[in-house]
């Protein structure tokens, strides 16, 4: 810990079942909600073709289910200052995340037209989801593809619309992604490197691709509904979503005015190294992640009421993560809740930190740890009588500790890379 700590001040949210702000994200959250549906039918994808291709020798099923965006498409370029055919040939991942950012800026109560030249830096997760024809191809778009789907053009589109003149990286470290780039957006802020700055995480995919992919991994769920830490999990389920927060150290945010909705006590990334294979985690990296977070933390697992997990439903990813939250959260007298969003909205890539994170921050403020849907039966990997770890099947009351209430959020990636955060709200931001 420092003396003048990260601070959250605010933030935005869209995920899929129609949730556009953090008032809609909890309504999801607290109502139990699933918010899969079939896949769209508006982005011109082969449905049929995606369906029944998943039916060949060596592919697993690809259900008809997704947590796909609703407003996906819907974008007001005018607004921003793009043309209508620019905005067509921007990844639809710059959009969300420009009107996310935008969003974010306003729920900390600032207008973005007041950054303009500000020393304000953008971090954002992100990765390539298939979006537009290739580079090579002749068509009413050429000439701005190059930017409209260039990955790191996600942070520098909203640092050039805003104006801002921090720092702007796109960060890609698979599925850590969102999480991998709070991290950075704070050390950015400790460096002096901005003074403000908006980081998360966003995902929204331009093709089908992954269904394919881990349908000939065998990694999709058996029945389409994803199921975290549970001993039916047989898969994951793909998802889109956007996560975005305001950022600042704290005697700025308090000189400034700003109502502060968590301070960010830590924020840890690692590698697995080598494993067993290229995407297999580590439990050795993820304990040691863990370890290392509760230590810059000043805290003991103890303090710890609630830890969003990665959580994916696949049998491997579940195995490891949980052995590695046995070995350090489960050592604790009263354990904390565990559980994971995907099994609302699927696993939304990139974004997931961020819908991880901004979960845990609404939680926090209303002392009440949603329950993770699809548990009947937890996982057999682990001995759960003989841990303090609990997975949050029903809405549980989440008492404050010495005034304030402390979450954590992992995020593990294909790429090796895993994250985790620790946040602190104070018990007067109760609702």
């Amino acid at each position: 810990m420092t003396d003048d700590p990260v601070v959250i001040v605010g933030m935005s949210v869209e995920a899929p079942g129609g949730v556009r702000t953090a008032s809609d994200y909890w309504a999801l959250l607290s109502e139990q909600r699933e918010a899969l549906t079939p896949f769209p039918r508006d982005r011109g994808w082969s449905i049929r073709g995606l369906l029944d291709g998943s039916r060949r020798d060596g592919f697993k099923r690809i259900h008809d289910l997704g947590g796909f965006l609703d407003g996906a498409g819907h974008f007001d370029p005018e607004f921003f200052g793009i043309s209508r055919r620019e905005a067509i040939a921007m990844d639809p991942q710059q959009r969300v995340a420009l009107r996310g950012t935008w969003r974010a800026l306003e729920d900390a109560g600032i207008n973005p037209d007041d950054l303009v030249g500000a020393d304000a830096g953008v971090y954002v997760g992100a990765y390539h989801t298939g979006y537009g024809p290739d580079l090579a191809e002749f068509s009413h778009h050429s000439g701005h593809l190059i930017t409209g789907t260039a990955l790191g053009v996600i942070s520098g589109r909203i640092a050039y619309t805003l104006g801002l003149a921090g720092p702007a990286l796109t960060v890609d470290t698979s599925c850590s992604s969102a999480l991998t780039a709070v991290h950075l957006a704070v050390q950015g802020l400790r460096a002096g490197d901005c003074e403000l700055a908006v980081a998360g995480g966003v995902c929204v995919m331009g093709s089908p691709g992954f269904f394919v992919e881990f349908a000939k991994q065998h990694a999709l769920s058996d029945d389409g509904h994803c199921r975290p830490y549970s001993a039916h999990a047989s898969g994951t389920v793909w998802g889109e979503g956007v996560g975005m927060f305001v950022l600042q150290r704290r005697s700025a945010a308090r000189r400034q005015g700003r109502r502060i909705l968590g301070e960010l006590r830590a924020t840890c990334v690692n590698q697995d190294g080598r494993t067993v294979g290229l995407t297999a985690p580590s439990r050795d990296a993820q304990i040691r992640l863990f370890r290392k977070a509760i230590e810059q933390a000043g805290v003991t697992v103890d303090d710890v009421g609630m830890v969003e997990g990665h959580g994916t439903g696949t049998r491997l990813g579940d195995r490891t993560e949980l052995a590695a939250l046995a070995a350090t959260y489960g050592t604790a007298g009263t354990g904390p809740r565990l559980g994971s969003v995907k099994s609302n909205v699927g696993h939304t890539q990139a974004a997931a930190g961020a819908l991880g994170l901004a979960k845990v921050l609404l939680a926090a403020e209303r002392a009440t740890v949603p329950a993770t849907l699809h548990v009947d039966e937890p996982s057999h990997e682990i001995d759960w009588d003989s841990t303090g770890l609990r997975i949050a099947e029903k809405m549980t009351p989440w008492p404050a500790v010495r005034g304030e209430r402390l979450g954590a959020v992992s995020a593990f990636g294909m790429s090796g890379t895993n994250a985790h955060v620790v946040v602190a709200v104070p018990e007067s931001q109760a609702a």
